[in-house]
């Protein structure tokens, strides 16, 4: 996260945004404004932006399908905004590429550590600072590079992953064939600013399980345990 963070704002409530904006300018990021998805790639393609935020609830074309295209093309962390209550939109947007949520009402000071938790976790600070002896994980051909965030697969190609992602596959390398709780999982890839929304957790091994899994219907690398958790059921090795 650089000194001053750039962010993208997309919220048709001009009352809502100019609070967001005072609020997250007076603590050192520069916010760009906009109402509804109409120019979204016309900024993105424009300009660079550390961390998009996206009101689902938007005229014309709603966040989901603005998260959903954006997701497709470019890697740039995002944090939806849903309506309290609304575990669907909070559940359909983290699977079509969200990083995290906040839900409306939400107090500046929550948005503003969501924010830069999602930094931390994509940004240069986020790597680890690790050794030559312990940057990298292996497990059944894929290798996990901590200071680089890169996941190659067994057959060499690089596999996109958004933060949240690669924290939770990071996690699971720190911890092979140990079950871990959701609350273990979100405290591990989220930390204090984590909600109790455990669905997040089974969205994101749903992503995760797209990517690393030949039949991510039937898991054999990321198994569910009943009523316990997950585990990442192989051998890692660290070197």
């Amino acid at each position: 996260m650089s000194n001053r963070s750039s962010v993208l704002l997309v919220e048709d409530d001009a009352e809502i945004a100019e609070l967001i904006s005072r609020y997250l300018e007076n603590n050192g990021m520069a916010v760009t404004h906009i109402p509804n998805g109409e120019t979204v790639d016309a900024k993105l393609a424009a300009g660079h932006f550390d961390i998009l935020i996206l009101d689902l609830n938007l005229p014309g074309e709603d966040g989901l399908s603005i998260c959903r295209r954006v997701r497709a093309a470019h890697d740039i962390p995002i944090i939806i905004v849903t309506a309290q209550g609304e575990d669907v939109d909070k559940i359909l947007g983290l699977e079509m590429g969200a990083d995290d949520y906040v839900v409306k009402p939400f107090n500046s000071r929550e948005l503003l550590a969501r924010i830069r938790a999602v930094l931390r976790r994509s940004g240069p600070q986020s790597r680890v600072e690790a050794g030559p002896s312990n940057q990298i994980f292996q497990f059944l051909g894929w290798r996990i590079n901590l200071l680089a965030r890169e996941v190659v697969s067994p057959s060499g190609m690089k596999v996109a992953m958004t933060g949240a992602e690669f924290d939770l596959l990071h996690a699971f390398c720190e911890n092979p064939n140990r079950v871990l709780t959701r609350d273990q999982l979100i405290n591990m890839t989220h930390g204090p600013t984590a909600g109790p929304f455990e669905r997040s957790i089974d969205v994101l091994i749903s992503r995760l399980r797209q990517k690393l899994e030949k039949d991510p219907k039937n898991p054999a690398i990321i198994q569910t345990v009943r009523s316990e958790g997950y585990m990442l059921s192989a051998p890692v090795a660290r070197i």
